[in-house]
């Protein structure tokens, strides 16, 4: 069974900074892009990052990298605000020609990690 497993690490304070971190298994990684979502209160699921592509609201505060070796994608978020407080998934996409121009579409995603609460306090 694919299963990706999300956990995160760091305060969550305004203007702190938390790294998220997903670690995939059941699946070969390489094939697959990881992307994360977040959905806050009342409020739909929207489209963070995956690989170089972010979502303006947090283009320049979040990074994501990949260490392939432990088959484990991460999103730094820095310069937190109150506005990032949302439930974050990680979601993986396979690679295809098209999967990277379409990565703020849930559809493209195969498989979904458990959300993870993320509550900036100000």
């Amino acid at each position: 069974d694919v299963q990706l497993r999300v956990w995160r690490r760091g305060l969550v304070q305004a203007g702190g900074s938390l790294r998220l971190s997903c670690a995939a298994s059941g699946l070969t990684f390489s094939r697959y892009h990881l992307g994360w979502f977040r959905q806050a209160p009342g409020k739909e699921r929207e489209f963070v990052a995956l690989s170089s592509k972010y979502s303006q609201s947090v283009k320049g505060r979040f990074t994501t990298s990949r260490d392939s070796a432990k088959n484990t994608e991460y999103l730094q978020m820095d310069s937190l605000k109150r506005e990032d407080t949302a439930v974050y998934y990680c979601a993986a996409a396979l690679r295809t020609s098209d999967s990277f121009a379409y990565a703020y579409n849930p559809e493209i995603y195969d498989y979904w990690g458990q959300g993870t609460q993320v509550t900036v306090s100000s």
